[in-house]
């Protein structure tokens, strides 16, 4: 079983004024990977809430933390600079496995400014604010999170067998 927390930074959606899709979108899409969400926050846009909360996060042994919001160009998208403060170590794979498929639905997926990477145990993921780029960035990345997690918490599993069922999964 993965312990999961979702993060969705939003300004409006931590004030009431509009509904969290994105947070409830990712909920749904771990169920494929049998994750278990035992922790769901609304925070604001603010870099030391959502720094100091990733850090709690980590603390308390999740495995997986992934965050919706925050990761594009206006002045208080801070959701990847409090990440960066965070981790020890970047998956770069996941963050451009992401940007690409963005880029077949839109040109504006170059804009994104997505972080994932690792702490301690703790796999961290950026993903965008609109539900649609949720479900894109996170469908790209979704067969290989459970993988990455084993590997991060020592696994001396053979990777060329996990490729090759990701390969036949992929196929069919």
């Amino acid at each position: 079983m993965i312990k999961v927390a979702v993060l969705t930074m939003s300004d409006k959606g931590f004030k009431g004024q509009r509904e969290d899709e994105s947070g409830k979108l990712i909920i749904q899409m771990l169920k494929k990977i049998d994750a278990v969400v035992e922790s769901y926050k609304i925070l604001p846009d603010e870099f030391e809430l959502i720094r100091d909360e990733l850090l709690n996060l980590c603390e308390n042994k999740y495995d997986l933390i992934i965050t919706t919001g925050g990761t594009g160009l206006s002045p208080r998208d801070v959701t990847p600079e409090a990440t960066l403060a965070v981790v020890e170590k970047r998956i770069h794979g996941m963050e451009i496995a992401m940007i690409n498929e963005s880029l077949k639905y839109t040109p504006l997926g170059m804009l994104s400014r997505a972080v994932v990477g690792i702490r301690d145990q703790t796999l961290i993921i950026n993903l965008p604010g609109s539900p649609k780029a949720v479900s894109e960035n996170l469908e790209a990345i979704l067969p290989v999170i459970p993988h990455a997690l084993e590997k991060i918490k020592g696994s001396m599993s053979d990777c060329a067998e996990q490729r090759e069922k990701l390969v036949r999964d992929h196929e069919n």
